[in-house]
């Protein structure tokens, strides 16, 4: 790959062509890529090069630019040019690493789950802080509609005694999740159940933290969704019923008051168009207090988070 992308020189091949006539070094290998993406209209096409390189070369941000100089061969250099064409495509670049870091935990994503974002980072925080810190033994929570397992896992590991359980709809979700656990040393504490919500959940279970980052886009919003979340996200782990923005935080509220314990904690991620209706959906509970609508470090309201009487 030269400095020049690829559909600026004679004959328009793809990025990474060969040209015997240029050296192929890490630096002008970036410079071409950001360039190519960035006539693309990807987001943030210097970071997109920087990571798609990086894993073609099994190094670091920081070891590319040590390594600046180094020489791609031809093998490298077509490999870099295989996931250049489908982020060029639009094709997120957690999908094209295989993996994806959740507070600092490498997780597996694919197209089946929900690429996990900063701001459930923040949900996870709220969750320690509700759960008293070191989460005492005994303490129990539930994570419903897990996707990768991301917030399940993070509590998992940085809440050592705490017991988790985790819900999905999808199978294919679930399996991505159990991968997840199984790669951090968490799967004896994180028990993963198949079923909608609520549904493969126990009468007896009880839960000290209820805990969830629902659907609620509207469907019929979808043509506003940048490219790479409408194209290759997964529409369950995205879309509420059509119109109806608080549709899975109903979904949610029905099993509360059987299964959160009193003096529990409900925490739900929310989002623009939905924020006000998923609050009042738990605000309308009677056994719920301190209904609380909580904005996240980019000044959204995002957190919905209330106690159990």
């Amino acid at each position: 790959m030269s400095d020049v992308p690829a559909d600026e020189r004679p004959g328009s091949k793809p990025p990474g062509s060969a040209d015997a006539s240029a050296m192929h070094t890490v630096m002008s290998v970036l410079r071409g890529a950001e360039g190519w993406l960035q006539k693309r209209n990807i987001e943030a096409p210097k970071r997109s090069a920087e990571l798609l390189l990086g894993k073609v070369l099994r190094l670091g941000r920081l070891e590319l630019y040590l390594e600046h100089d180094r020489p791609l061969d031809e093998q490298e250099r077509n490999a870099m040019r295989a996931l250049m064409v489908r982020r060029g495509d639009g094709e997120p670049v957690a999908h094209l690493l295989g993996s994806w870091s959740f507070r600092g935990h490498e997780l597996e994503v694919g197209p089946s789950v929900l690429i996990p974002r900063p701001e459930t980072e923040e949900l996870v925080d709220i969750a320690i802080e509700k759960l008293g810190g070191a989460a005492g033994d005994g303490k129990r929570a539930i994570d419903l509609g897990t996707g990768s397992g991301a917030i399940a896992i993070a509590l998992a590991v940085e809440q050592p005694s705490l017991e988790m359980v985790a819900t999905d709809a999808s199978q294919n979700a679930l399996a991505v999740a159990r991968n997840n656990a199984s790669a951090h040393s968490v799967t004896e504490r994180v028990q993963f159940l198949h079923g909608s919500w609520w549904q493969p959940v126990g009468d007896d279970q009880v839960f000290d933290l209820v805990v969830s980052n629902p659907p609620y886009i509207d469907p019929r919003a979808l043509d506003g969704l940048e490219e790479d979340v409408r194209r290759f996200e997964p529409p369950l782990a995205l879309f509420s019923a059509p119109g109806d923005v608080a549709s899975c935080y109903r979904e949610l509220a029905v099993g509360l008051e059987q299964h959160l314990r009193p003096g529990g904690w409900l925490l739900v991620e929310t989002g623009v168009g939905a924020d006000v209706a998923s609050r009042d959906v738990f605000a309308a509970l009677p056994f719920l207090q301190q209904v609380e609508l909580r904005d996240d470090l980019s000044g959204h309201a995002r957190f919905v988070i209330a106690q159990r009487v």
